[in-house]
């Protein structure tokens, strides 16, 4: 398969896309804008690369500078089509933006690397979420990710998904435009998801919310419409 892939969807970064074959996996290199655009493209690359190698692929993210939520719907599809396959994907590097993502989404667990490390930035909070014992480790793992992401989906939704119908309502969104405006805002912004959804809703209430925020925002919603428009 060829060695680099690109895509240059108006207005965004290209996409880069380096693949190479390491032992029994591959490693798949990432780099630039991963938007609704560029997202068949990851997700073909991979599946093209998945079903080349023996044991899976390591993904190195260090160079994504932005990834909406097409680009991680991707990524956890390509890991379901790897399990399901008796493969695995893992995450090796991530950027800062990428590493924000998975964070706010929860994500980040699913994607330890073969040898049971997680990518950087996880090590701290690995060890004081640490699985329960008196399982096997697989189920333990399963069990332990599936009640931290419900908790943490139960203390997180209400603002939300306030923030969505707010979105929905003022700007025509669908819900799923109103999802990838919060995504993109929050990694642009450096603000975690459930802040950015809480602020929003406030500024309803005749709180004010910040002026680069603000902007982010607006560029967001106005990109989103045009998509639909063009």
């Amino acid at each position: 398969m060829p060695e680099q892939a690109t895509s240059s969807p108006g207005g965004t970064r290209p996409l880069e896309l380096g693949v190479h074959a390491v032992g029994d996996r591959w490693l798949v290199v990432v780099g630039g804008d991963i938007d609704v655009h560029a997202a068949p493209l990851l997700h073909g690359t991979l599946r093209e690369a998945l079903g080349r190698t023996r044991d899976g692929i390591e993904l190195d993210l260090s160079k994504v500078e932005f990834c909406d939520c097409s680009g991680l719907n991707a990524l956890l599809r390509m890991r379901q089509q790897a399990l399901d396959s008796g493969k695995t994907i893992s995450v090796r590097a991530v950027s800062t933006a990428m590493g924000r993502l998975l964070d706010v989404t929860h994500t980040r667990p699913l994607f330890m690397s073969s040898d049971g490390a997680l990518p950087a930035g996880e090590e701290a909070s690995a060890a004081e979420d640490a699985p329960p014992g008196g399982l096997p480790v697989d189920a333990a793992q399963d069990l332990f990710l599936e009640v931290v992401q419900l908790r943490r989906a139960m203390e997180t939704r209400p603002a939300i998904d306030m923030a969505r119908g707010v979105l929905m309502a003022s700007f025509a969104l669908t819900p799923e435009d109103a999802w990838r405006v919060l995504v993109e805002v929050s990694q642009r912004s450096n603000t975690k998801l459930h802040r950015l959804a809480q602020d929003l809703v406030d500024s309803v209430m005749g709180g004010a919310l910040p002026p680069d925020v603000r902007q982010l925002l607006a560029a967001a919603v106005a990109g989103h419409t045009a998509e639909h428009s063009a």
